[in-house]
This record gives C-alpha cells, structure tokens and sequence, in this order.
C-alpha cells in the first residue's frame, strides 16, 4: 500500500563556505573549493542520495562590501546547476535570480533550458534584490522603493509565466511522414504590454516536462507574504522561534485559500542551520569553536547590510543603543530587520550577544544538539503548523551536511516523516505539486 502521510520536503542550502559566517576559517571547512564545480556536483549527488527534493543557491547581482572578512563569492546559479543538471538525475535545483535586474525573456529562456537540460527539475528563488551597490551596476542612481520593487516583480513573474506557456503542450509534432515539426497553431505570441516590459514573441524551446520551473519566494515582509500568497509554490523563510513560525504559516496559508488556491500547493520551508554532535556537549562546543572565530568588522557590516544601522563604535558588551532602533525605518530587508529588532528588544541582546544570535544563519533558526534533538524540533515544527519542511543550511561544508545525511534523516525516515526513495522525476512530483497546464490551451481558455 502507498504511504499517503504527509512527508517532509527538505532542500539543501549550498553556501560556498557553509552557512556560519565564519566557517572558512574552521579547519573542517574547504573554502579553496569555492570555484570547483566538483565540489558542487559531490554535494548535489549526496544530497540526492538522501533522497532530499532540491538543491538550492542563493544570488546577489553585485559584490559584498565585506568580502575582506568572508567567503563571499557566488557563482551564478543557472550556470552552476546545468553542471549540477549533468551530474545527477533527480534532484531538483533551485536557483535564484532577481526581477530587478534580469530581462525576462532572456531569463525566461535560460531557465527553460535548465528546466529541459534536467528533465525538469527547475526552480525558480524569485527575488527584488534590495543591496543599494547593486542599481549602481545597472546604470541606475538608486535603488527602486521595496513598492516599486514588488510591482515590476508581479509584472515579470507574469510575462515569464506567459513565456513558458507559449506553447502548449503537444505543439511540438516531430511527424517526420507529414513533414511537420510544430503545430504553429499552438505557439503562442504573448503580446504582453505592461507598466514596465513589452514583450511580443513565444519562447523558442516548448514547455518543459513539469510544464514551467516551481516557482519560489523568498520574501517574508507584508509585500512578501502577499507576493507569495499569489505566485509561489515554496516560500524560504527566516525564523527564531516556533510561535512566529507558527503565526507566519498560518498567515499565509489564510492568504493562498483567500485567493482560491490550494494552501498544500505552498511549502513554507524556514531556515535550519545545525551544528550535530553526539552529545549536547560536544555540539555545544562544536558551535563555540565556529563562534569563536567571529570578526565583529565583519559582523556588524552584516547588521548593517540587513537594517541600514551602523552599529561600529558602541561598546559591543554594553548596554544596547535602542535609541537607534526605535523609529527607524527598514528601506531593504524589512522581514530580516524585523527580525533582528525584535531579538534585541524581546530577549536584552548586547551587541556581542546579537552578532553571536546571527553569526551562525543570518537570523535563521540555529540549533545545536544531538541527531536525535534535532530531529525532534524538526518534527515538532513540521507537526504542529510551523513547516511543511525546512532548507537545512549547514554550519560548514561539506562535513555539516553529511552529518545531517548520516545521522539525521535516518531517525525522520523510522518515524515515517521522509521519503526511503523518489516517486517521481520532476521537482513538482517531489513537492507533491500539479503540473499547470498552459494558460493558451483551448481547454483552459474556455474554462476561464
């Protein structure tokens, strides 16, 4: 009999270095490996052989301004998972790229490629981008407002959402007796005209066998929230404490039933950074030996990426300056500002404390414990509305996640929370997602 329980979706989030700031610094670490794509590859193939859903990278269009402290070198992602693509065969590969700054129908196209490269295993981490040093590489005098941002990305996700449906399926014929290739009755020109692209043509590659990348979101702010409640299929969140994950979950899903989909067609995943050891002691100490080789420069031009503060000149073990939160009005990152506020004023953070509190995830969820502790709080989360899975996100690499591997996502499987082996192909079999039919099909026009 098939297992119908609800199962955990995990992903792997690839950091080149590992997740803890300071991980590059640790003897357990490999940063000389940053660039070699092997060492992706390896980590994509363990990952798929703990059966986990996908693979995912994050991106930036423009270089930290703290690159002295930190591996912070990210190599494009599409380019990086088509090498992953060639590597494996079912797991799926999420990677991010921006509305701000791509064009939509040459991005639509590269990730359909990736998408047909993998057999259809392409997701989509849609994101604004809100580094003010990345305008300065587009040619423009400022960042666009978080409103402007949101509306061009509700534009662009509709323009590539068309693009990937411009043809339907069965459009490609390959009737080699008649002679004809393609149904050109069933490719589509989009003729879209908006407020900020006009985009005439079809795609020149048809739908993929998932039909169109999964799409995922990244945003957790009230824009954010809303964004995904429409568009997204997963949605990467950042949280400390099982009561606000709890609350941001059923927000959102209140959200995606009120627009009339289906809330198990959205995966909130948060964030899970976990040192493993086979005592609490040792991965307490564990997590010392990383912490202790924090560099507070580098932490608090963090801190300050994230809240627009700048914290440098304050004593980092003396009473914490509120006055310079108070009234202060996030500009990028809201949710992660939210976030770091509210851990200072609801728990009395030094500024020490707090560098400490983000070092490890940059605000996602940090725990240190044995396989079978953090097991536990995995389960607990995922069975009492706070998580359909998580993103584990390493310490260090690639030591942190075979830990995870190994000791891990055995004791899930014995309490019949995560799969033994694939069912399907796709990302969207992994995730236990439809595959959408093409919005020009006869069927759905009619419908509509």
């Amino acid at each position: 009999m098939t297992d119908t329980r609800r199962q955990l979706t995990l992903n792997l989030f690839i950091y080149p270095g590992g997740h803890h700031e300071a991980a590059w610094r640790h003897s357990l670490s490999a940063p000389e490996r940053g660039l070699d794509v092997t060492f992706y590859q390896d980590l994509a193939r363990k990952a798929e052989a703990a059966k986990f859903d996908a693979v995912f990278f994050a991106d930036g269009p423009s270089l930290p301004d703290n690159i002295r402290h930190a591996q912070a070198i990210r190599p494009e992602p599409i380019t990086l998972l088509t090498a992953i693509a060639v590597a494996t065969s079912r797991i799926g590969l999420i990677g991010t790229a921006s509305t701000s700054y791509y064009d939509p129908y040459n991005f639509a196209r590269l990730f359909a490629g990736l998408d047909h490269l993998s057999g259809g295993r392409a997701g989509w981490n849609i994101v604004t981008t809100s580094a003010e040093n990345a305008a300065f590489n587009f040619g423009l005098q400022q960042q666009p407002s978080h409103a402007d941002r949101y509306q061009r990305a509700a534009e662009f996700v509709d323009v590539a959402t068309k693009l990937w449906d411009s043809w339907e399926d069965g459009a490609l014929a390959l009737d080699q007796q008649s002679g004809v290739y393609a149904d050109d009755a069933r490719i589509h020109n989009i003729e879209h005209v908006g407020r900020h692209f006009r985009v005439k043509g079809a795609l020149p590659v048809p739908r993929s066998p998932q039909g169109r990348p999964v799409y995922v979101q990244a945003g957790s702010s009230p824009d954010g929230r809303s964004f995904a409640a429409r568009y997204a299929e997963a949605i990467f969140t950042a949280h400390q404490t099982i009561d606000t994950a709890q609350a941001f979950y059923a927000d959102v899903k209140a959200q995606v039933a009120a627009l009339g989909r289906n809330p198990a067609h959205l995966k909130i995943l948060p964030g899970i950074s976990p040192f493993i050891g086979s005592t609490e002691v040792e991965a307490a100490a564990l997590q010392e030996e990383f912490d202790a080789l924090i560099q507070p420069e580098y932490s608090l031009a963090q801190i300050r990426h994230f809240t627009g503060i700048d914290f440098s000149g304050h004593d980092l073990d003396g009473p914490f300056p509120l006055r310079l939160i108070e009234n202060h009005q996030p500009r990028g990152h809201t949710s992660r500002t939210t976030l770091i506020f509210d851990l200072v004023r609801n728990e009395g953070l030094t500024i020490r404390q707090l560098i400490r509190r983000l070092a490890g995830a940059r605000g996602h969820n940090v725990v240190a414990g044995t396989p079978e502790r953090i097991a536990g709080i995995i389960e607990t989360w995922f069975t009492t509305g706070a998580a359909d899975g998580f993103n584990v996100m390493p310490p260090w690499l690639p030591g942190g996640f075979d830990r995870f591997a190994e000791h891990v996502v055995p004791i899930l499987r014995k309490r019949g929370l995560f799969r033994e082996e694939y069912t399907g192909t796709t990302l969207r079999e992994h995730l236990g997602l439809p595959r959408p039919a093409s919005q020009f099909a006869e069927s759905v026009r009619q419908s509509a």
